[in-house]
């Protein structure tokens, strides 16, 4: 994981404040290293045909900075071999993804496209590890308390044993019946634990009956070393060289489960170039963190068909009403056809002028995508619309909404974009990769591609009271 530099909060009291005064502790504030990327992969997600990690932000020092190039000496700090990034989807974990390797890619003059431009990580992806199953299995033995239950008839262990040495029973369970307590006599050729005779056992020197033989002088036994005599066997077990340790060799091989941390190379891992179709594309929001923080789902489940078809039908109009707009604004002027020569009317095309001409059919929006989230606890419910229109060039449009609910429980829009194919460059395309805690927070910001014509940046926005606030892009691959 990423690690921080702990800060430290110096609170200073006023002088004038009396010693009787009620203090109370202000605690410090927490430190947050935290940084955000988009893992993108083609083919299955188990085992991709190819893949990469796009750094995006990085929120350290209470700030957010680039990831794609801050501390780049040589790798950028969030490109490290060894990172862990946990991919999310609207903040639940699905996986991790270990970093084995990073590049830098500088695209040349010649290159039609730029999407190659800059830092990419590439790493192994891991599935969460699945919940340990319980080994506790039911038993049809009743358990007894306290003994009170217990068979008399079956043999057990107890707590209340005999006085040691006696060889006679425990101490009956109260309200049992009285047993003799006189101990049976000794069987000859029942077996007897002593101690070890030793220089303080008087009777070891004695030889009386009963105590064991002397200590036999290749007997082993099992003693607690002294510090001493441990540090000796230690040094003896070693293997030295003659220019040191058996364990300074660097060609000593070692044993790894699995490849080690950073060995793995291009041919082991794709790497995923220029920018796939938006139908074999896959991205993923990744957060690598420098401390373990309980997962915060954004995702907001809809209350019933019947609401997601009313919010869908108010995005559908008002995206209707921003194509439109734009189209006025940005179609060139119909050529007026060539008129036929005057003549007077008649009586009938006089009659059929006056009739009027029907609307034109509502735009069709093809591919629409409708999620919503709840950006923070408590918070409105936001809502985000993509679709674009048929056509190729000027006439395929494509439209992004941002719409939060207000106090009525109307969806206001917050943000909107739209752009067809041609103008790109002019203004990008919005495509929603997913809702993340860029800071930590338990408040998710919607991060965004722009995608021009031939590059790309990433943007992330605050929603807050039906507003949309940029609060972060990163630099453009061009």
């Amino acid at each position: 994981m990423l690690a921080g530099v702990l800060g430290a909060l110096a609170i200073a009291a006023p002088l004038c404040t009396p010693l009787s005064a009620q203090t109370h502790k202000v605690a410090q504030p927490q430190n947050v290293v935290r940084a955000v990327g988009v893992y993108e992969w083609t083919g299955d997600m188990a085992k991709p045909t190819a893949s990469r990690l796009i750094p995006v932000s990085l929120f350290i020092d209470g700030k957010l900075d680039d990831a794609g190039v801050y501390q780049a000496q040589p790798v950028p700090f969030a490109l490290l071999t060894g990172n862990v990034y946990e991919l999310q989807k609207a903040g639940t974990p699905l996986g991790t993804l270990n970093l084995e390797f990073s590049r830098h890619f500088i695209a040349p003059e010649t290159a039609t496209t730029t999407y190659d431009d800059g830092w990419f990580g590439y790493g192994r992806f891991a599935p969460p590890a699945l919940p340990k199953k319980s080994t506790l299995k039911g038993t049809a033995v009743a358990i007894s308390l306290n003994g009170l239950d217990e068979d008399d008839s079956a043999p057990h262990f107890s707590s209340r044993s005999a006085k040691p040495g006696t060889g006679g029973a425990a101490t009956p369970t109260p309200g049992a019946a009285s047993a003799s307590t006189e101990a049976p006599a000794d069987d000859p050729d029942r077996p007897t634990l002593h101690h070890s005779p030793g220089a303080s056992d008087p009777a070891a020197s004695s030889g009386s009956p009963g105590n064991a033989p002397a200590d036999d002088a290749d007997r082993p036994t099992l003693r607690r070393r002294s510090p001493a005599q441990a540090k000796d066997a230690k040094d003896q077990g070693s293997v030295s060289l003659a220019g040191g340790s058996l364990n300074d060799d660097p060609n000593r091989p070692t044993l790894h489960r699995g490849r080690p941390e950073g060995s793995l190379t291009d041919t082991d891992i794709p790497k995923l170039s220029g920018l796939p179709g938006d139908q074999d594309l896959h991205q993923m929001i990744a957060v690598s963190d420098a401390a373990d923080r309980s997962p915060h789902d954004f995702s907001r489940t809809w209350e019933g068909d019947d609401e997601r078809q009313a919010i869908l039908a108010k995005m559908q109009t008002a995206a209707r009403a921003l194509l439109t707009t734009y189209e006025s604004a940005n179609a060139p002027a119909p050529t007026p056809p060539p008129q036929p020569p005057a003549r007077l009317p008649s009586s009938k095309l006089r009659r059929g002028a006056a009739k009027e001409t029907p609307p034109p059919p509502p735009e069709v929006l093809l591919d629409e995508q409708l999620a919503g989230y709840t950006l923070s606890y408590g918070g409105a419910a936001t809502f985000i619309y993509h679709a674009h229109t048929d056509g190729l060039g000027p006439t395929l449009r494509f439209v992004t909404l941002v719409g939060q609910v207000n106090m009525q429980g109307e969806p206001e829009i917050a943000l909107k974009n739209v752009t067809d194919a041609t103008h790109l460059d002019r203004t990008p395309r919005m495509r929603l990769v997913d809702v993340v805690d860029a800071e930590a927070s338990n408040r998710a910001s919607l991060l965004f591609e722009l995608r021009a014509q031939n590059s790309r940046q990433f943007a992330l926005y605050r929603v807050i009271g039906g507003q949309a606030t940029q609060t972060f892009i990163t630099g453009s691959t061009q």
